[in-house]
């Protein structure tokens, strides 16, 4: 059972509710049913919600397989402590800007890091788990 992972997941789930909260907030305060109704502040919230879902739960899928497959709890610990400051500093920075901001930046940059991580780790569990 991928613990450490299921952890994570739960965290993410709460952030994914934090996210969802003021879109459905700014939806019904200015009576817009689908969409953005061309309204940039929602335009924002709904691109930092479909960001998020874009990518975390491809690499929660990543992280309980790598956990399965014998990774050391630190290291799911790491990418998941990791995965979870990226998307808040990611949040954080496009709700504040649609432009360019330290936030986005660097909750993308290591976003992809642990995306990379994850992946090049389960690759090589999976290889030396092959051997056998």
């Amino acid at each position: 059972m991928p613990n450490v992972t299921l952890l994570f997941a739960g965290l993410h789930g709460l952030l994914l509710l934090a996210l969802l909260v003021p879109i459905v907030r700014l939806r019904r305060g200015r009576k817009v049913g689908l969409g953005d109704g061309g309204d940039i502040e929602l335009l924002r919230r709904i691109r930092v919600h479909g960001n998020f879902v874009e990518t975390v739960p491809f690499v929660l899928l990543l992280l309980a397989l790598d956990e399965m497959a014998g990774a050391g709890r630190w290291a799911i610990v790491v990418l998941g402590s990791t995965l979870l400051a990226a998307r808040l500093l990611h949040a954080y920075g496009l709700s504040r800007s649609e432009g360019y901001s330290i936030g986005r930046f660097w909750g993308t940059l290591l976003t992809w890091t642990v995306l990379l991580l994850s992946s090049l780790h389960g690759i090589a569990l999976a290889a030396m788990n092959l051997r056998y």
